[in-house]
């Protein structure tokens, strides 16, 4: 969601939605999301923690779906002023994103002041780790005076806000 100039105005930082996966994988999840946000008009930059981890799902971004795939790119494609979604393992936003995706840990160096309009932070209920970087997360983003939600999957497989 766009800020308008009022929310803009009162200092209040961008929206935060965290994501806990318990019965999807991130591979099942994360396409829906970023074909929503791109439905919508807006640009995405999807951050991950690890080379390796990019390097997957760029490839599984093109193969996803039968007979369907999403428009991105990455440093090595070139040209990411023009993708609609950018892949990346730094803090950059070279698409003009609105839109932040935080996928293994990757995390921003401030959520507020950073251009975005919404960041989606995506972690593995099942992961020690990855829970516990989701909690600091949280902490984060309410002490920078951010709009942070918390969804979680229920027992029939919808998302239902949580927090």
């Amino acid at each position: 969601m766009a800020q308008n100039k009022d929310e803009t105005a009162s200092g209040e930082g961008p929206e935060v939605l965290f994501y806990h996966l318990e019965r999807l994988t991130l591979e099942r999840m994360l396409p829906q999301l970023l074909e929503r946000t791109l439905e919508r008009g807006w640009r995405a930059v999807l951050q991950v923690g690890n080379p390796e981890r990019l390097e997957a799902l760029d490839a599984h971004l093109w193969t996803y779906g039968e007979g369907t795939f999403l428009a991105h790119g990455t440093r090595a494609d070139g040209h990411p002023d023009r993708q609609p979604i950018y892949l990346t393992t730094e803090q950059e936003n070279p698409n003009a994103a609105t839109v932040c995706f935080l996928v293994d840990g990757a995390a921003p160096a401030a959520y507020a002041g950073s251009g975005y309009d919404r960041f989606v932070v995506i972690f593995d209920g099942r992961d020690p780790d990855a829970l516990d970087a989701a909690r600091l997360q949280w902490r984060r983003a309410k002490a920078e005076g951010c709009r942070a939600s918390y969804w979680q999957q229920g027992e029939r497989g919808r998302w239902e806000q949580k927090a």
